[in-house]
């Protein structure tokens, strides 16, 4: 397909605000998704000279590539393509905290950085609706559940109809108050997949359709449900042997009676807690599990999702 040269003045910039994700909570394993107040900043500016060139402050500096092939370069060079339009020169400065590799949704975060400073640059040209952007994540990420909460915040149910993902979004009791733990080491999400098998028993399936309805009234209704609603037997245990420092840690937060999971496809444990004097009581627990090193982050749900602010080119004057 030919693309045509994209009508973007040099000089247009869009300032875009991404949350982390935490993908799966136990049993929703591909289909729920809850965005956290954790951010990567981004600033996408039109230039005269082709290409892009990409500064990385924070997480990923000296790590990722910062030319065309940066994961956020290819965003938007994929949705000004879907439209029809070709890549114009770019700056971009990324200024990222989410960690990489370790369950927060990192590579979703930047996807949907990327599709989200297209649709302000495009801003005026093409018209990208709530679908489309969910449409493109999903094509660009592979699936939806982390893309979901990243785009629009809060808690989501991410599924496809039709062959286009749709998704729902709903808004957490204000109980919630989750704690994510982040350990040191990484864990890929292709690694993660495999370990999966190819088939459960009928009985574990029911099992997870049982705690996922659960999981949505707890969060939403019934913060008190939480450790019952967020078990599983999908995912997570097939898994453990490959993050036995995340086994270790969740089998003894549940033991205390706290929500604890693996974030994604970990190795990081989130957990759920019904309260914030819960959520202290959970970090005391952890910073008492020495075998390995975790951060703990207290953060808020994120109800906004992703945010996209044009700066006109006579403000840049």
């Amino acid at each position: 397909m030919t693309l045509t040269p994209a009508p973007v003045p040099v000089g247009r910039s869009v300032q875009v605000k991404v949350p982390a994700t935490t993908a799966n909570l136990g049993p929703g394993f591909d289909t729920l998704g809850l965005a956290l107040s954790l951010y990567d900043n981004l600033t996408v500016t039109v230039r005269d000279a082709p290409g892009a060139r990409v500064e990385v402050v924070g997480v990923g500096a000296g790590e990722v590539p910062t030319d065309d092939r940066n994961l956020v370069v290819t965003a938007i060079r994929h949705t000004f393509a879907e439209f029809g339009y070709a890549l114009p020169g770019l700056d971009l400065v990324a200024r990222n905290a989410i960690p990489h590799g370790r369950g927060l949704g990192s590579s979703g975060a930047a996807i949907v950085s990327g599709i989200m400073a297209a649709k302000g640059l495009l801003d005026g040209i093409v018209d990208i609706d709530s679908n489309a952007l969910l449409a493109i994540a999903t094509e660009l990420e592979g699936h939806p559940d982390n893309v979901a909460p990243a785009l629009f915040g809060g808690l989501t149910i991410a599924w496809t109809s039709h062959d286009s993902p749709r998704h729902k979004k709903l808004m957490v009791h204000r109980g919630v108050s989750p704690l994510m733990c982040v350990p040191e080491s990484t864990m890929s999400t292709e690694l993660a997949r495999s370990l999966r098998p190819a088939s459960v028993p009928h009985e574990d399936a029911i099992f997870n359709v049982s705690r996922s309805a659960l999981l949505i009234a707890a969060l939403i209704q019934s913060p008190e449900l939480l450790l019952d609603a967020t078990e599983d037997r999908l995912h997570q245990s097939y898994r453990a042997a490959a993050m036995p420092g995340t086994e270790s840690l969740i089998t003894e937060l549940r033991s205390h009676g706290l929500a604890a999971v693996v974030s994604g496809a970990g190795p990081s444990i989130l957990v759920l807690c019904s309260d914030p004097a819960q959520r202290l009581e959970a970090a005391e627990l952890v910073a008492k599990h020495t075998a390995t090193h975790w951060q703990t982050l207290m953060l808020a749900v994120d109800f906004k999702g992703a945010t996209v602010i044009s700066r006109p080119v006579e403000a840049l004057v």
